[in-house]
């Protein structure tokens, strides 16, 4: 076997670590942190030609999808169940529309913790259940919506042997954040605009953390306008008041009262941006072009962000030559029946086993 290319070997030994090793001198653990990775983090930053054709603007997609658990949920999570098992937590609990069920449970259960899961009745798509179920988490159906689910959570961690994780723990912010330094490490420098789906406001609060945190330390020259979108039925922040009964084809962004409330509408306004809200048609639109034409599929809650920059571009409210950052939050696979519903019922071409018909029958030319 002959020699293996330098470059080759350099490649073979810088493997992506996970959040916490990679950004460690900026994240709150100590030597005897416990770490608990699945390598998330490290996601792709893919160039959209197609947005940026339809906005006039430079547009990247930060593709969080290709976590290990298929959200952007894990990069917080790794750090909070790290901490939790440096404080001897034996059982973990966490309110949830999907995705966070989906990613405490496979961190805890690496851990050797109890993932015990809290989800409002009938309001989850059925593969992010089952991903909490096959990592073991002990799943409870709540009479109730998301923010009844974690409201119990609160009470449970208070009163019993079991922390809490979801985004209210400052331990899943700060590994959320690391998304913007790989963003603005990607770039050299921060975006002018970050646009993202809002839910339950914890993501555009971390993104917000890590640009100013690079600003403040001079690694980049500026922080970028922060631009969230909410569904239209589940949109507190755009009303200014909490939703009782919030209601869209997003799930994972059916939140009637969003825990990082104040924070979210700080980044908003630090950073001279905005909070809009979207119908579900929009981002049943956007879903669909960024899977026929950027070659992404995304679960509707990610394409909120994109919905709303494509509204902002064709109603003359986008600046046109900016260099735009849009996260895309979840794979399309955690919610296949919504994106089926769309195109309704599928009806392959029926063909002979006959390449001369079957050409035919599919418009293909020589």
């Amino acid at each position: 076997m002959g020699a293996v290319p330098s470059g080759m070997v350099e490649a073979r030994t810088r493997l992506w670590r996970g959040v916490i090793e990679e950004y460690r001198d900026r994240l709150p653990v100590s030597g005897t942190t416990p770490v608990v990775t699945l390598r998330e983090g490290g996601t792709p930053l893919v160039p959209a030609p197609w947005l940026s054709e339809q906005t006039g603007c430079e547009v990247h997609l930060k593709v969080e999808g290709v976590n290990p658990t298929g959200s952007f949920k894990d990069r917080g999570m790794t750090l909070a169940i790290s901490k939790a098992a440096e404080d001897g937590a034996e059982a973990v609990v966490c309110a949830s529309t999907g995705n966070t069920s989906a990613s405490m449970a496979a961190y805890a259960v690496r851990a050797g913790m109890r993932p015990v899961v809290l989800v409002p009745d009938g309001k989850v798509a059925g593969p992010k259940l089952a991903q909490a179920v096959v990592h073991g988490g002990v799943i409870a159906s709540v009479d109730g919506n998301f923010d009844d689910c974690l409201r119990l959570a609160r009470e449970l961690s208070e009163e019993y042997a079991v922390a809490l994780v979801n985004s209210v723990n400052p331990y899943r912010l700060a590994g959320q954040k690391t998304a913007a330094f790989e963003v603005a490490d990607d770039l050299g420098d921060a975006p002018d605009v970050h646009v993202l789906p809002v839910g339950n406001a914890g993501n555009i609060s971390a993104y917000w953390m890590g640009y100013s945190e690079y600003a403040a330390d001079a690694v980049t020259t500026r922080r970028p306008a922060m631009w969230g979108f909410q569904a239209a039925g589940a949109a507190p922040l755009v009303h200014g008041v909490p939703v009782d009964a919030p209601e869209t084809v997003a799930s994972a962004i059916r939140i009637g009262n969003p825990a990082s409330w104040e924070l979210a509408i700080s980044a908003r306004d630090d950073s001279g941006g905005l909070i809009d809200a979207v119908t579900d048609e929009q981002i049943l639109a956007a879903q669909q072009e960024l899977s026929g034409r950027e070659g992404l599929f995304v679960e509707p809650a990610s394409a909120a962000g994109v919905a709303g920059l494509l509204h902002y571009a064709r109603t003359g409210l986008l600046d046109r030559g900016r260099r735009i950052v849009v996260t895309v939050t979840g794979h399309g696979l955690k919610d296949v029946d919504t994106a089926s519903s769309y195109y309704g019922e599928i009806r392959p071409y029926a063909i002979a086993a006959d390449a001369s018909a079957a050409a035919q029958a599919l418009g293909l030319s020589r």
